[in-house]
C-alpha cells in the first residue's frame, strides 16, 4: 500500500481507476480525523469520467456536506472540492 501524505488536496491522477473509491474513502476519514473542514479532490479535467466518478462517490458519503467544482483559480472543472460535516 502506497502512503499519501495528508493536505488539503489530493490529486488523483496517479491512482488507478479501480483504487480510487478506496483512496477517496480513506483520505477523507484521515482528512476528518486532522480536523480539514474542506478539501480538494482533483480529478483532471478530460473527458469527465474520473469527475463523474468522484462525485458519484461523494454524493454517496455521508462524511460530505457538499460538493462543487473548484474555482477557476483551484483548478476549475477539474477539482472538486469537498465540505466535510464536522
Amino acid at each position: 500500500m502506497r502512503r499519501v501524505p495528508i493536505e488539503d488536496s489530493l490529486d488523483l491522477h496517479s491512482f488507478l481507476p479501480r483504487d480510487v473509491p478506496s483512496v477517496v474513502s480513506e483520505y477523507l476519514d484521515e482528512a476528518l480525523r486532522r480536523g480539514y473542514r474542506e478539501v480538494r479532490l482533483v480529478h483532471g479535467k478530460g473527458r469527465g469520467v474520473r469527475r463523474a466518478e468522484v462525485r458519484r462517490l461523494l454524493e454517496a458519503d455521508p462524511r460530505v456536506a457538499d460538493a462543487f467544482d473548484a474555482p477557476p483559480e483551484r483548478g476549475s472543472f477539474g477539482a472538486t472540492v469537498v465540505v466535510l460535516k464536522g
